[in-house]
């Protein structure tokens, strides 16, 4: 699991880095999917205006994807990493693994307490995150998809650049099978 954000124009990279205003952010579409490791399939995906929290969205995508097929593991990065996501996993969709990068409390503190919560301790304890390091391909699905279809959407408001990201992940699934 993991979210990619889009550009909202076609302009060269330079010219964006030259006109812009250093330290100012402006808005653009990000897509958050989960993605099924063995086919990369994308079978959750959910649509937002970024720069934001990856956490939120990480309810709507995995209930989406645990609705089209059983999960027996989430990988996540340190943006996912909440009580509230672990126990989502396994007490309500009853997935049995989440390997989720613990965050810690501050960049600056070297904190090595232990969480607080029961499933987050659990991560931080268990020593074998077997799986985590297939992370990559979730990474290697959003670099196939911007390499076929570009970065940039068409679309210039909101409500239709999600109706475009929707659209995309309906094209990227379609192409996937179709090549099979």
């Amino acid at each position: 699991m993991d979210a990619t954000g889009f550009e909202t124009r076609h302009v060269s990279r330079h010219f964006v880095a030259c006109g812009s205003r250093q330290g100012v952010w402006s808005s653009f579409p990000k897509l958050t999917v989960a993605a099924d490791l063995r086919s990369h399939l994308w079978l959750g995906a959910y649509a937002c205006l970024g720069p934001c929290q990856d956490s939120p969205q990480f309810t709507p995508v995995v209930t989406q994807a645990a609705r089209l097929q059983p999960i027996e593991q989430i990988l996540g990065d340190k943006g996912y990493d909440a009580e509230h996501n672990h126990r989502l996993c396994r007490e309500q969709l009853a997935i049995p693994s989440t390997i989720i990068a613990i965050r810690r409390k501050s960049k600056l503190s070297r904190d090595r307490s232990w969480p607080t919560t029961p499933y987050r301790r659990e991560m931080k304890r268990r020593a074998n995150r077997e799986g985590y390091g297939q992370r990559w391909q979730v990474e290697s699905t959003f670099s196939r998809h911007k390499r076929l279809f570009g970065s940039a959407l068409r679309a210039r408001r909101w409500p239709m650049q999600a109706w475009e990201l929707s659209l995309r992940v309906l094209s990227h699934n379609v192409r996937l099978i179709a090549s099979t």
